[in-house]
């Protein structure tokens, strides 16, 4: 899939997923962060892969896009997932050798085909 035909097709879905996103029973989950430069609370639907002390986030465009350095730049953000919120800090761009462990191999191969990146964002749950 082109990044163009990725874009087009994030934007025809982005309603959709962010009307189910961080429910109890879905798939995506809800990162709320605040704008580095406006100060406004900002949200945005993502796929997490979620162990007991972690957060995973696939990128696929980029480490660099404005709610990647806004969660950076405060140093965490709070995760809505599965219907609870989650506060997370010391985000931590991965590249692919370091966030394959987080993935079982059925689900490596559906990112990697349907959402390639080249960096992941691991966030720490805090307690």
């Amino acid at each position: 899939m082109t990044t163009d035909t990725s874009w087009r097709l994030a934007r025809a879905t982005t309603p959709f997923v962010r009307s189910l996103a961080g429910r109890r029973f879905s798939p995506w989950a809800v990162v709320h962060h605040r704008g580095r430069v406006s100060g406004r609370a900002l949200a945005v639907p993502v796929v997490v892969i979620a162990t007991p002390s972690t957060f995973i986030i696939n990128l696929p465009w980029g480490a660099r896009t404005n709610w990647v350095r806004n969660v950076q730049a405060a140093g965490g953000c709070t995760i809505r997932w599965k219907g609870a919120d989650h506060h997370t800090t010391d985000p931590q761009i991965l590249d692919e050798a370091a966030a394959r462990p987080y993935y079982s191999r059925p689900t490596w191969w559906t990112a990697r085909t349907l959402f390639p990146a080249d960096a992941w964002l691991l966030l720490r749950r805090t307690r």
